[in-house]
C-alpha cells in the first residue's frame, strides 16, 4: 500500500508540473504574439504662460502648457511667420524717478530687493529691461534742480538726489539685470542758460518755460557729456538720451520750450559733435512728446523736419513719443516716411482722471493703446511713467502732476504693493519678449476684440502676447509651423506665451 501511494502521488505531481509548464508556454507564446502597447511618450510642458484678467482672478499667474499632439484644424488658429520681420526690440520698462527711488529707499532692504528682483530679473521675475531717468530734476523729483545751478559749466556736479537715491537704486537694479538699458531726458536746462525768447534773449530766471540761449549750446552739450560720464564713473551706462522732455510743453513745473529748429541746431552744432568727440556711443532720440505735436501748427512732423537736415540727422537715431495728445497712428506715419530711423515710446501716465487704479477699466485700454498699440506701430521700446509712487501719489510738487499713480503704489508701511495697469502691461511684454527679439508676422485668425503680436527671441524661442477684450472666453490655437497649442483666453484678459522654437 505504501509503495502504491508513492507511485500515485508521484504521478499526480508529474501531471501537475507538466500541466503548469504547458500553461506557462501557452501564456508566453501569447505574450510574444500580442505584446502590450508601449507606454505613451511623455510630452514636456514647453510653453510658459502668464495670464491676467481685469478682475484679478488671474494676476500675472504663471502656468505651463503642453503642445497639442496633433496639428489643430481650428478656425481660430494664428500661425506665426518668422520669415516676415519688423523691428528689433530694445526692451520694456518704467521711469525710475527721484520719487520712485525715494519710496524704494524707505523699504526694508530685503523687501526692496524682493520687489526689484520680481520686476527686473530675467530668470526670477518679469525682466523689465528699459528704464528712463531724468537729467537733473523732473516733476517727480524731491526738489527743482539741475546739475549745474551755479553759472559756469565748470560747476557741473551730480546732486544729492542722484547720489543718495537714484544711483544707489540703479546699482541695485543692475546687479539684478546687468543688461538693463537706461534713457536720460532733461526737463530743463540750468536757469542761467535760459532766455525769455530768441529775439530779445533776456535772462529768464524760472524753472518753468523759457528757451535755451543759443550762446550756451556748447556749454549745454558739455553738460550732457559730463552727465553721461559721471554716471559711467559709477558703473552706469547711459544707452540713450533725448535733448528735451516734452519740448512743446511750457507749463510743467520744470520745463523748457525747444522747437524743432532749435533742437536741430543744438544737435548738429553742439550735442552730436560733442558726444562723438568724447567717444560716447549714447544714442540721441528726437522730440520726446505727443503724437499731435500739441497742435502747434509749425511743429507738425517735428522729428521728420530734423531728419531732413543731413548734418543733424546723422546724429539722430530716431524719435520718442508720448500719448497725452493725438493718435498712435502717427508712429506708423513717421516710420513710413523714415523707415531708417527708430521709434521709442517713452511716457504715459495713469491717475485719478482716468481711473488709474481700476484694473477693470485700465488693463485692456492700456494694453491696446500703450503696449501692443505702440509695438505694432514700430516702437522698439515701451516705457511708462513712475515705477513706484506712494499712496498719496508722491512725493510730488506743486506745478507737477499731483494726480498720477505709479505703475505700482507702495503702502504707508512701505511693504504693501498695489500693482496697477502699467505694471501688468509692461510685465506681459517683458516676461516673454527679450531685448534683441524680432517682431514677426502672423497669418490666420483675426477678430474684433482680439489683439496680438508675435516675436522671435535671440535664444531661439518664440513669444506671443494677446489680449481678449470680449466679455466671454475665447479658445484660440497658436501654430509656429512645427508645434501648435490651444488655449482658452479668459474674458477680458491679457495672456503671454513663450516656448522653444
Amino acid at each position: 500500500m505504501i509503495n502504491n501511494k508513492r507511485v500515485t502521488l508521484s504521478l499526480l505531481f508529474y501531471l501537475l508540473i507538466t500541466f503548469s509548464a504547458c500553461g506557462k508556454e501557452e501564456n508566453n507564446s501569447q505574450i510574444k504574439k500580442n505584446p502590450p502597447p508601449p507606454d505613451e511618450p511623455k510630452i514636456e510642458k514647453d510653453i510658459t504662460v502668464y495670464v491676467t484678467t481685469a478682475t484679478r482672478s488671474f494676476d500675472l499667474t504663471k502656468q505651463n502648457l503642453e503642445f497639442n499632439t496633433k496639428q489643430s484644424m481650428s478656425p481660430a488658429t494664428i500661425t506665426l511667420n518668422s520669415s516676415v520681420t519688423y523691428q528689433e526690440m530694445d526692451g520694456f520698462g518704467a521711469a525710475v524717478t527721484g520719487s520712485t527711488c525715494y519710496n524704494l529707499m524707505l523699504m526694508k532692504p530685503a523687501d526692496r530687493t524682493k520687489f526689484l528682483t520680481e520686476t527686473f530679473s530675467h530668470t526670477e521675475g518679469l525682466g523689465f529691461s528699459y528704464i528712463r531717468i531724468s537729467i537733473g530734476c523732473s516733476d517727480f523729483s524731491l526738489s527743482e534742480y539741475t546739475c549745474c545751478d551755479q553759472k559756469g559749466i565748470e560747476n557741473f556736479a551730480l546732486q544729492s538726489e542722484e547720489k543718495n537715491y537714484i544711483i544707489p537704486i540703479l546699482k541695485e537694479i543692475l546687479v539684478i539685470n546687468p543688461t538693463l538699458k537706461i534713457l536720460g531726458s532733461p526737463w530743463t536746462c540750468p536757469k542761467w542758460m535760459k532766455v525769455n525768447n530768441l529775439t530779445e534773449k533776456k535772462p529768464y530766471d524760472s524753472w518753468t518755460s523759457g528757451q535755451l540761449n543759443p550762446d550756451y549750446y556748447q556749454d549745454y552739450a558739455t553738460y550732457f557729456v559730463k552727465w553721461i560720464q559721471a554716471f559711467a564713473a559709477q558703473g552706469i551706462e547711459i544707452a540713450a538720451i533725448t535733448p528735451q522732455n516734452e519740448p512743446l510743453n511750457r507749463g510743467n513745473s520744470a520745463s523748457l520750450f525747444m522747437g524743432w529748429k532749435e533742437e536741430r541746431d543744438f544737435v548738429k552744432t553742439a550735442l552730436g559733435p560733442q558726444l562723438k568727440d568724447a567717444g560716447l556711443t549714447t544714442k540721441i532720440y528726437a522730440f520726446d512728446h505727443n503724437y499731435n505735436y500739441d497742435n502747434v501748427a509749425d511743429q507738425k512732423g517735428y522729428p521728420l523736419n530734423i531728419y531732413e537736415d543731413d548734418e543733424a540727422g546723422q546724429y539722430i537715431t530716431g524719435a520718442a513719443y508720448h500719448n497725452y495728445g493725438g493718435n498712435r497712428s502717427e508712429l506708423n506715419i513717421v516710420h513710413n516716411q523714415r523707415p531708417d530711423k527708430e521709434l521709442l515710446f517713452t511716457e504715459t501716465s495713469i491717475g485719478t482722471w482716468n481711473s488709474g487704479r481700476d484694473l477693470n477699466t485700465r488693463l485692456l485700454a492700456d494694453m491696446e493703446d500703450v503696449a501692443l498699440g505702440t509695438v505694432n506701430n514700430w516702437c522698439k521700446g515701451v516705457i511708462v511713467w513712475n515705477l513706484m509712487l506712494d499712496n498719496d501719489r508722491g512725493p510730488n510738487r506743486q506745478g507737477g502732476c499731483q494726480t498720477c499713480y505709479g505703475a505700482v503704489d507702495i503702502g504707508y508701511d512701505y511693504k504693501t504693493i498695489t500693482r496697477n495697469s502699467h505694471y501688468y502691461i509692461i510685465g506681459h511684454l517683458s516676461a516673454v519678449v527679450k531685448p534683441g527679439a524680432l517682431r514677426i508676422g502672423t497669418t490666420g485668425y483675426t477678430a474684433d476684440g482680439i489683439i496680438y503680436a508675435a516675436f522671435k527671441n535671440t535664444d531661439n524661442t518664440y513669444a506671443f502676447v494677446i489680449m481678449n477684450k470680449l466679455s466671454e472666453d475665447k479658445s484660440i490655437t497658436i501654430n509656429d509651423g512645427t508645434h501648435n497649442f490651444t488655449y482658452k483666453l479668459p474674458a477680458k484678459s491679457v495672456v503671454s506665451y513663450k516656448w522653444n522654437k
